[in-house]
């Protein structure tokens, strides 16, 4: 069934327009992204494909490329492309900082602001969150980005920038892509070597958050820094 032929509130623009983004499934957004179909599928149909393509499901989106999308018969280049752009203002979205500056009380709040987008990434990323003094964020840097069992952090690149922007203390927040947080001998020997440099630096370290699959791991809580 073509979408124009779906009584009006159940296609998926109208039904936005009458029910909010909310009452819309998976495949009901990928479909206004896909926006048309083929003569024998309709959008809503692509969408669903899309979503059985890959074991992950929507999951698979957040890394894929156009190379895969487009292996899905009606999805073109323009298509694959307007999906992935869709997906990365999404990331950048929700990486990006409020206007209003967001106070830093608990890992928890770090954890949120990153759980989302970090939790997918089949590589490790090691970002730094600048504060200032009152532990508002300043800015979020992306320091490193390592392979699938590591990162290699130096502390000449990850305080860099803290430096230059006269940051007072600094998080760090980087992704486990197992899925598991709890730290490795590694990342907690990095931790360490940093806390020595912060010191040299006069630029506190709050704490090392380590981001798995819907859950996390903060140094600082367990007594590791």
């Amino acid at each position: 069934m073509i979408i124009r032929e779906l009584p009006p509130d159940e296609r998926p623009r109208e039904k936005l327009m009458l029910y909010g983004i909310g009452a819309l499934s998976n495949a009901e957004l990928l479909a206004i992204l896909i926006r048309t179909g083929t003569n024998k599928k309709s959008a809503l149909i692509l969408a669903n494909e899309i979503l059985s393509y890959d074991k992950n499901g929507v999951a698979f989106l957040a890394d894929c490329v156009p190379e895969e999308l487009s292996q899905i018969q009606g999805i073109g280049k323009a298509k694959a492309c307007q999906i992935i752009a869709a997906i990365e203002l999404g990331k950048r979205i929700s990486n990006k900082p409020k206007a209003s500056k967001i106070q830093i009380n608990n890992p928890e709040i770090i954890a949120n602001l990153f759980m989302e987008e970090m939790r997918y990434y089949k590589k490790e990323f090691f970002n730094v969150v600048l504060l200032n003094t009152k532990g508002e964020i300043l800015s979020v840097e992306n320091a490193a980005i390592g392979d699938l069992n590591s990162t290699i952090v130096h502390p000449r690149e990850i305080f860099c920038n803290a430096v230059r922007k006269s940051a007072a203390a600094v998080v760090f927040v980087h992704n486990h892509p197992s899925g598991n947080p709890t730290p490795s001998k590694e990342d907690i020997d990095i931790t360490h070597r940093l806390l020595r440099a912060g010191e040299i630096l006069g630029i506190q370290v709050w704490d090392h958050i380590i981001i798995g699959d819907g859950t996390f791991f903060s140094l600082k809580n367990r007594g590791f820094m």
